[in-house]
């Protein structure tokens, strides 16, 4: 197995590296170990995973924190949304300067700076609505918070350099990261929520920051897995890369469905006084993509991801089709929360196939930027999305809005075929 060159460990992977230091291989049993057991038999990944774990909850937490910790300081959603809105738009601009940077100079010597950088940013945020500071000094703080670097880039670029030469251990491994993404932003959310409404406003806010640099520290400790740096690489951008242009567009697509979906939901939910009832029936959702990932991950990939792609997204877009027949034509709450469980599973094979994608469409060498764009791209079509979604619930209907998620996975199904009978 290829491994990093070695180097010398920074003084905070002392502490982390005597912790981790156990034996981690799966233990052996009267049958064939399965694909997971298998993958994270593999020295330093079940070390590396779990800092990264407790690194990624949080991303689930702070815009719901940060929502909650202003609206009931200031009173006001619109400023609460607003300032979040100005956390998404830095985050566009500055995630791919930092993954870049990762790229040249290494995880461990980028994340680790930038990470505290960022929590410096959300503790400025919490002290300055605890203080009652101008409401322009929340805008320049949670925007400080954009430096975050993408730790699931990270976690799958790991993947990526340890399975380099095992293809179907590299579809597993990305399986079980998306999975991971989908539990971590259905935990976050209630996680966030339950510490602002039992302890204080700001709690959510200061649990994420402390869960954040400890996952990172922890993550950047495990040098042994972590990928060479390309300081001096003549690759092109993923930007200009053959085929990056037209999949970070499907990603822009599968964004807005993401997006309007969310807001869609909790519109249909008020409408029909159980808003409260709105995070559960998108968690289903979110239940429903995680263990379509776990499913997807522990079997063998046929033809190549180029071919599969397409699929993925006409499955996602047929069974998108549910949620907006359960809403239009029962109006039932119960019945939409199975409709977007079974619509969920086909979240995870499509953004599993869409990584898949990123990473043999992006040049050496420049991994972690080529995915930090794909999950700009996502990030831009759920704002997007998501003000459509709005737009057409509260000046249509709820049930209409789901017409939004639909359309959003056609436009990516045909962007996709678009491309693929463009190269043939």
């Amino acid at each position: 197995m290829p491994q990093s060159s070695p180097r010398k460990a920074p003084l905070y992977a002392v502490t982390a590296d005597a912790l981790v230091a156990v034996d981690f291989a799966a233990r052996r049993g009267g049958r064939p170990p399965g694909p997971y057991r298998r993958l994270f038999a593999r020295p330093g990944t079940r070390a590396f995973t779990a800092g990264n774990l407790v690194a990624r909850l949080p991303m689930g937490m702070f815009s719901v924190s940060a929502v909650v910790m202003i609206a009931g300081s200031r009173g006001s959603y619109a400023l609460a949304g607003a300032v979040t809105a100005t956390g998404l738009a830095a985050t566009a601009l500055v995630a791919p300067w930092i993954a870049r940077l990762v790229d040249r100079y290494g995880q461990a010597r980028i994340a680790v700076p930038a990470t505290l950088f960022a929590a410096l940013g959300s503790l400025a945020l919490l002290l300055c609505v605890r203080h009652g500071a101008p409401d322009w000094t929340l805008f320049a703080a949670y925007a400080a918070t954009a430096t975050t670097p993408n730790t699931g880039g990270m976690s799958r670029a790991r993947w990526a350099h340890l399975m380099k030469d095992a293809p179907e251990a590299l579809h597993t491994a990305n399986s079980f990261e998306q999975a991971a993404d989908e539990l971590c932003f259905m935990l976050g959310p209630v996680l966030a929520a339950f510490l602002c409404g039992a302890f204080f406003p700001e709690a959510g806010t200061l649990v994420g920051v402390v869960l954040l640099v400890t996952g990172v520290l922890v993550f950047a400790a495990q040098r042994s897995t972590e990928p060479p740096p390309h300081r001096r690489t003549t690759a092109r951008s993923p930007l200009r890369a053959a085929g990056m242009p037209p999949l970070l567009a499907v990603c822009l697509a599968t964004g807005a469905v993401f997006g309007a979906t969310e807001v869609v939901t909790i519109a249909f939910a008020d409408a029909h006084g159980h808003r409260a009832a709105a995070g559960v029936v998108l968690a289903l959702q979110a239940g429903g993509s995680c263990l379509a990932g776990l499913a997807f991950g522990a079997l063998k990939p046929s033809g190549p991801a180029e071919w599969r792609h397409p699929w993925c997204l006409a499955a996602m877009a047929a069974l998108l089709t549910l949620p907006l027949l359960a809403a239009a034509l029962t109006g039932s709450l119960l019945l939409l929360a199975a409709a977007l469980f079974v619509a969920g599973t086909a979240t995870a094979p499509t953004m599993i196939t869409t990584m898949a994608l990123v990473q043999e469409r992006t040049p050496e060498g420049r991994l972690n930027e080529g995915m930090t764009l794909a999950v700009t791209g996502l990030l831009g079509g759920i704002a997007c999305g998501s003000a459509i979604g709005g737009w057409v619930a509260e000046h249509a209907a709820p049930a209409a809005g789901f017409g939004v998620p639909v359309t959003a996975a056609a436009l990516a199904l045909l962007i996709a075929l678009a491309h693929q009978a463009l190269t043939e």
